[in-house]
């Protein structure tokens, strides 16, 4: 199986990186997998929706060349891996740009006129994996985590039928959990495909894994 791993960061060198090579090892570590690494820095991806966006949401004119890329780097993949730093309790803007830009109407999900809304993306396994430099006290206290939880993992990929296998978030990465951080994050990756297991009779295994 494939997956799609994209990273939000401009700095190749910071722990966001770091986590997203180790989830990949986790993934490749079995010999039956492989990955793909979007990393929206490096490659310039424009966030910003624009009025070409628009009037594909509309349905009036073809998407952008760019978004088409997007989505078929999706298309190709069994699993969509995001791994990102927590900004003011959310995704950096250059993802948030590219989930409002790449997750299109017509392709993540359809939108009749009537208000009748069709979940397209069905077959697509997700992998959060939010870093960030408060400590877990701080998010549960404050209901962060939650309120994160309920605007992605609920509000983009509920909405167009994705599953969110993985929710996690590496906190407290100016203390002395970083490098733990990358050994979780392999074993994150190690379990990355383990729901998708059948046996021989079609039935699916579920093998518990980090969520």
């Amino acid at each position: 199986m494939h997956a799609l791993i994209v990273v939000s960061h401009p700095d190749a060198q910071s722990l966001t990186h770091a986590v997203a090579r180790s989830f990949a090892e986790g993934i490749a570590a079995s010999g039956e997998h492989t990955t793909e690494f979007a990393d929206l820095a490096a490659e310039g991806f424009d966030p910003a929706f624009n009025q070409a966006d628009r009037n594909a949401y509309f349905l009036q004119k073809p998407m952008p060349s760019d978004v088409l890329r997007e989505q078929a780097r999706i298309d190709r993949a069994d699993a969509l891996v995001l791994v990102y730093p927590v900004y003011w309790w959310s995704f950096p803007g250059q993802l948030k740009g590219w989930i409002d830009r790449v997750f299109a109407n017509g392709w993540a999900y359809d939108e009749a006129p009537d208000g009748t809304l069709g979940k397209r993306l069905g077959r697509l396994a997700v992998h959060l994996i939010g870093i960030g430099g408060a400590d877990g006290g701080t998010y549960a206290r404050h209901g962060y985590d939650k309120a994160m939880r309920t605007q992605i993992d609920h509000g983009i990929f509920d909405f167009c039928g994705a599953r969110v296998v993985t929710s996690e978030f590496l906190l407290d990465v100016n203390g002395q959990a970083a490098a733990s951080h990358v050994v979780t994050a392999r074993a994150l990756g190690g379990n990355a495909f383990a729901e998708s297991a059948t046996s021989a009779g079609g039935e699916r295994l579920i093998t518990p894994g980090a969520a």
